[in-house]
């Protein structure tokens, strides 16, 4: 089976839309502009796929993961149980209430020295 121009086009740009883009650091807002003036599309198509796919952040929300950094404490199946009741009757998440907790503790135990 023979592919037109069209389908050819429509398969590079299919391939090249999965793509990460990487914007570089610019020397002048001169440099800035050209390159997302042809970047445009890209751009676009890439924002438009975050937007569909639920996966974009606010500014807040990108400025607080940028400071944080994953832990992975090792908890016994109790104090979960016990953190997963206590976050439900407060409606937020587990995770959430157990860092809640954590930061609180420290902010006192900090306090207390």
């Amino acid at each position: 089976m023979r592919l037109s121009w069209r389908s050819k086009a429509a398969d590079i740009e299919a391939k090249m839309s999965k793509k990460r883009i990487i914007i570089p650091r610019f020397t002048s807002e001169a440099e800035d502009a050209k390159w997302h003036e042809r970047h445009r599309r890209a751009l676009e198509r890439a924002t438009e796929r975050r937007i569909l796919a639920a996966s974009t952040l606010t500014f807040s929300q990108a400025t607080a993961r940028a400071k944080t950094q994953p832990a992975t404490p090792r908890l016994g199946a109790t104090n979960i149980d016990m953190a997963r009741a206590m976050a439900a009757e407060k409606g937020i998440g587990y995770q959430a209430y157990v860092k809640m907790l954590l930061y609180e503790a420290l902010r006192q135990e900090a306090g207390n020295q």
